[in-house]
């Protein structure tokens, strides 16, 4: 797991770190909150991990920011407040858990287990589609609140397709490569399987891009 940490106690910062790397998780540690900021947006996170009182921009402002900027990443935070506001204010944000310093550092690792296990930190098999819909990469499945949708084969091979380029439009001749083994069928062939397909989603995640193809829009952070 990829784990971004913000504390601005070295020795703390320290000791969580290494013993984050020594059970094989990858850390990045920052005292900072410019510099973490600054830090998390070309990287991509499983985890974040921040303190509240820290230099420069505060553990809540930092999750508030991030959020504005629709990097939506579960969130503990670990800090020696205790006013209610504040902690209030951590929740309001959707952090997932607050510990209270001082804490033994196995604890932490009880929070994320129970994180994980609660499947919040989303599997890397997994492409999240919208609040209900993701798609299982390694059983080729499409999921709807966790429970698979029944697919023809095509409708099937079709969502893989959009679903391993969300975000990116699949064209027509991608379409008929990939779903008709790049058989001689024209554009209405491949709108009309389409439309069938789009016809028994429950949810409308696939987009029509005009005379081009066809793409699902991550709309889970919308």
């Amino acid at each position: 797991m990829k784990i971004l940490l913000l504390e601005d106690e070295l020795m703390l910062q320290s000791a969580i770190a290494e013993y984050l790397k020594d059970i094989g998780h990858q850390v990045d540690a920052f005292e900072d909150g410019r510099e973490a900021y600054e830090y998390v947006m070309p990287n991509k996170y499983d985890l974040f991990i921040f303190d509240i009182n820290t230099p420069s921009i505060d553990g809540l402002t930092l999750l508030q920011k991030l959020q504005t900027d629709k990097i939506h990443v579960p969130t503990i935070f670990i800090s020696a407040i205790t006013q209610i506001e504040q902690i209030s204010q951590a929740y309001e944000l959707g952090c997932y858990d607050y510990i209270k310093k001082p804490f033994h550092l196995k604890e932490l690792i009880l929070h994320i287990d129970r994180l994980v296990k609660k499947g919040d930190l989303q599997d890397k098999c997994y492409v999240k589609i919208s609040k209900m819909y993701k798609y299982d990469l390694n059983l080729k499945r499409l999921l709807f609140d966790d429970m698979e949708q029944v697919l023809t084969l095509k409708q099937s091979q079709i969502i893989e397709l959009l679903a391993k380029n969300i975000n990116k439009i699949v064209d027509f001749e991608q379409l008929r490569y990939y779903v008709w083994a790049n058989s001689d069928i024209d554009n209405a062939t491949i709108r009309a399987e389409m439309h069938r397909t789009r016809s028994i989603l429950k949810e409308d995640i696939i987009e029509t891009i005009k005379g081009i193809g066809y793409r699902i829009k991550n709309i889970s952070i919308d």
